[in-house]
């Protein structure tokens, strides 16, 4: 009896694999399928091998190294001694510019933290040198001027005695936080492994060749102010010839090498040669350097500022409490400090003893292609060596299916053209088949997203499963699985047609990496790799004769799309863990389901791109696709219920940024036309105040300021930083009726106005003064420019690149002298006994050495315990001059 006879429901386990075995040798059963009951098997067998390899591996973490086991191994990062000096650090609190925890008690810390380290060095063989330096400047930040004054750095110079290069290792972190967050793991957990390197390094009689500039800056959060204060003022900064970036972005797990170079592909090599364990992608580089995440790191300054090469790394797991109070000394678990510390050792001090620091410019050959495989090994080449690679895999591939579609007519007694239409066919077929896998999870998205039920996966991240990925399958598979339902031609094997679909996807990622590498892009290297494997398989089949028998081409092909699975799983899985968290802080203007729904997409199509196509090979495999709809369905219903619901207390919160505003306005014949106090929210969930309904805090009253945006300087509030600005049109503002209490002292005093008649312009003099953190707005009236200022004149003489009102965030470390300035104005008819210009001024009280007013602290505390708040007071006030 054959298989398509045998009741499928009565036969034995033995039989079963007698029958399956038989269908995938019998070629000349041209409608022959394997059972059903497989598919399920089939499927489940990836889901499996993506928790039990993907997952373990993932998430390894080397055991940290004890202080008792310091003897046995010497030379070692010492995690438990990092731990320790990580707890006192943690217990200074938030260390905001500016206030007392930053500027006094850190700075003293670290400078006690490196004369220990003075203390336990070998002084026969090198030198320490410490200096804290107060630095001042500005520079562009996106469309705002970030000007500083006397922020720290703690700068720590090691040499080898009689060291004669004059060619410096940088190594950098910051001991800076947001407010409300003791930065524990941002970026606290670097600045101790700096700490452990250092003292590793000063106490090995391995000597080295270049002096290593260690740079904790305390100015990072700001943004950015602290290193672009070093590396355009500082003494050394100057000699300093490369740099390893170290930044974290979460807290705890692996450092994700995420940026490299640019142009200098031999620090690959010296990553490839000395990081213990590897953890890198070139597709991360392209996506950070894209400029759609909202972060930025010091590796920027110093690369457009000093032209410093270098690496940039960064810990990325558990982003949920990056920039919180719960990014904490518990957050950080003692392996993922041994696991940063053994890759920061040897690559400080294998760059302290390159070559190539002599001239750094001698060995800039382009950009790299680099990744690892599971953290087991790491690949780079040079990007014109990718070019090269990525064109003959896909002119092989192609190559290879050709020699394939030949084969199948030959076998098959039929003509080359009839093999090149079905092909064509499934190849339209599976193009329609990647709109689909696109544009199914995209529907979702934007289902979930107008129904307000956006982020339901930010905690229980397993709901992806069913949203996105589920559909992604079925978009990718359903249209062959649809035209396999009626096919009508039986002049060909099925188990052909099942390879033609395989082969259709080989074809489009070959033309992918063509299309994709001409453009320059390095990300391809996604494609070569799998079609590499693919074409690997193919290749044995034809030259092993498994090509023609049946299904036996299966068992080779799947065999080799193990490693393209693990590799893809894991990449895929890493940007999920990155992404996901920033969600919650992306602010409301994107749909943040979209970002997330194609990466799913992306890790379906790159994972499973030649494993979804052999649904297909199963009998009834219309049934699995209605399968996978139920688990959708599914799991779409139990997003929409309050498993759904996206925060959670202490593990994945919700973000809250308000400030607690006093605004006054001034017209220009000095009446006030608003003078109150409210809350300014920052909203960072894409619904807004939503999930804060039916809690405990009184939203009454909240309306957006949209509206105001048309009439008020900066839609009326006093936005803090670049970002804050650029969404400004999506805050809020809630009214209060006590005024609220300002905690320090604030002043904006127009020193002179000089009118100079000769050329039609006026010079408005003022002084400012007040807490560390200030911020101008500047509006030029009809008929009124700016024609200069004390300011850096970027924006005065790029105009077509920036927008009005023009920004000047200013802030002060150490050095709280006030800020003198003045701008200069023009007007055609010269008469300034009118309304010139608009200044608004804002006096931001950030840190906790400012008190919260009694009916601000009752607000803070009415948030649910899934919320967490950052705030502080600030005082605003608008003139017309």
């Amino acid at each position: 009896m054959s298989l398509n006879e045998k009741d499928s429901n009565s036969v034995s386990t033995a039989e079963l694999d007698v029958a399956l075995i038989n269908v995938l040798k019998a070629p000349k059963n041209k409608r022959a399928k394997v059972p059903w009951f497989y598919a399920p098997v089939f499927l489940l067998l990836w889901f499996a091998l993506f928790f039990a390899v993907v997952i373990p591996l993932f998430s390894r973490l080397p055991d940290g190294v004890t202080i008792a086991e310091e003897e046995q191994k010497p030379g070692q990062f010492v995690a438990e001694r990092a731990q320790r000096i990580l707890l006192d650090y943690d217990l200074i609190g938030p260390k905001v510019v500016g206030s007392i925890a930053n500027e006094e008690v850190t700075v003293a810390f670290l400078v006690d933290e490196v004369e220990k380290v003075r203390a336990a060095m070998r002084q026969d063989l090198y030198d320490l040198e410490v200096d804290v330096q107060q630095s001042s400047g500005a520079y562009m930040h996106w469309n705002m001027v970030n000007m500083y004054q006397g922020v720290q750095n703690v700068v720590v110079k090691l040499s080898t005695r009689g060291s004669t290069s004059e060619s410096y290792l940088l190594v950098n972190s910051h001991f800076d936080s947001k407010p409300s967050s003791p930065g524990t793991g941002d970026d606290g957990t670097m600045v101790i492994v700096m700490l452990e390197v250092l003292r590793q390094v000063a106490i090995s009689s391995q000597t080295f060749e270049h002096p290593i500039v260690f740079l904790f800056n305390g100015a990072e959060e700001n943004p950015l102010q602290a290193s672009h204060g070093f590396i355009t003022s500082h003494k050394w900064a100057k000699n300093c010839k490369a740099l390893v970036n170290l930044e974290v972005a979460g807290s705890g797990g692996r450092d994700l090498l995420f940026q490299g170079g640019p142009n200098h592909p031999w620090l690959m090599e010296y990553y490839k040669n000395h990081a213990k364990h590897p953890f890198a992608t070139t597709m991360a580089e392209e996506i950070f350097q894209s400029g759609i995440l909202p972060s930025d790191t010091d590796f920027r300054i110093f690369r457009d500022y000093g032209h410093v090469p270098g690496l940039d790394i960064a810990q990325v797991s558990n982003g949920y409490v990056y920039h919180t109070i719960f990014d904490n000394y518990a957050a950080v678990p003692r392996n993922s400090l041994q696991n940063a510390g053994e890759n920061v050792l040897p690559l400080v001090r294998a760059f302290a003893n390159a070559s190539e620091l002599y001239d750094t410019d001698a060995h800039a050959e382009g950009h790299a292609v680099f990744f690892d495989f599971l953290g087991l090994f790491f690949v780079y080449y040079r990007a014109s060596t990718g070019t090269i690679l990525n064109s003959c895999i896909a002119a092989v591939s192609i190559a290879l299916v050709c020699v394939s579609l030949w084969r199948m007519a030959r076998v098959s007694e039929v003509s080359l053209l009839d093999i090149s239409i079905w092909f064509g066919i499934l190849l339209a077929l599976h193009v329609l088949g990647m709109i689909l896998c696109l544009g199914l999870p995209l529907l979702m998205a934007v289902m979930f997203d107008a129904g307000d039920r956006s982020l339901t996966y930010f905690t229980n991240t397993w709901l992806m499963i069913g949203l996105f990925i589920c559909p992604a399958i079925i978009g990718l598979s359903l249209p062959t699985t649809v035209y396999y339902m009626f096919r009508k031609n039986l002049n060909i094997s099925h188990a052909y047609h099942v390879q033609m679909s395989l082969h259709a996807h080989c074809i489009v990622l070959s033309i992918i990496a063509i299309i994709l590498t001409a453009i320059s892009l390095r990300t391809p290297y996604l494609c070569m790799i799998s079609t590499f494997f693919y074409s690997a398989a193919l290749l044995i089949n034809l030259l092993s004769s498994l090509h023609d028998r049946g299904y036996f081409w299966v068992l080779i092909m799947q065999i080799f799309q193990l490693m393209p699975f693990f590799y893809f799983c894991s990449l895929f899985y890493m940007f999920l863990v990155i992404f996901i968290p920033m969600m919650g802080r992306n602010g409301s203007s994107i749909n943040p389901d979209l970002l997330v729904c194609l990466l799913c997409v992306g890790g379906v199509f790159f994972a499973l791109g030649f494993v979804s196509p052999l649904i297909n090979m199963f009998r009834w495999s219309k049934f699995v696709m209605l399968g996978l709809g139920i688990i959708t369905f599914i799991f779409s219903m139990i997003a929409i219920s309050d498993v759904g619901f996206p925060y959670r207390a202490k593990t994945s919160v919700m973000r809250v940024n308000f400030l607690h505003v006093q605004r006054t306005f001034y017209e220009y014949d000095g009446s006030v036309s608003i003078n109150d106090s409210g809350y300014y929210f920052d909203f960072q969930d894409r619904r807004l105040q939503y999930p804060l309904e039916d809690t405990t805090v009184n939203l009454t009253g909240l309306h957006s300021i949209n509206a105001d945006c048309d009439t008020l300087l900066m839609c009326g509030v006093p936005c803090f930083n670049h970002r804050w600005c650029k969404a400004r049109s999506t805050g809020h503002w809630l009214e209060r009726e006590e005024p609220v209490n300002i905690p320090g002292n604030a002043s904006i005093e127009l020193l002179a106005k000089t009118v100079q008649a000769s050329n039609n312009t006026v010079r408005y003099e003022f002084e400012l003064s007040g807490p560390p953190h200030m911020g101008l707005f500047i509006q030029p009236l009809d008929d009124v420019a700016v024609s200069d200022w004390s300011f850096i004149r970027n924006m005065l003489d790029e105009p077509e690149d920036y927008t009005l009102p023009y920004q000047i965030f200013f802030s002060y470390g150490k050095d709280n002298t006030p800020l003198k300035f003045h701008i200069d104005f023009v007007k055609s008819d010269g008469n300034f006994d009118v309304p010139i210009f608009e200044l608004g001024v804002a006096w931001h009280y950030v840190s906790y050495d400012y008190e919260r007013d009694a009916a601000g602290i009752k607000f803070i505390n009415s948030f649910p315990d899934f919320v967490h708040v950052m705030e502080w007071p600030t005082l605003y006030k608008r003139y017309v001059l």
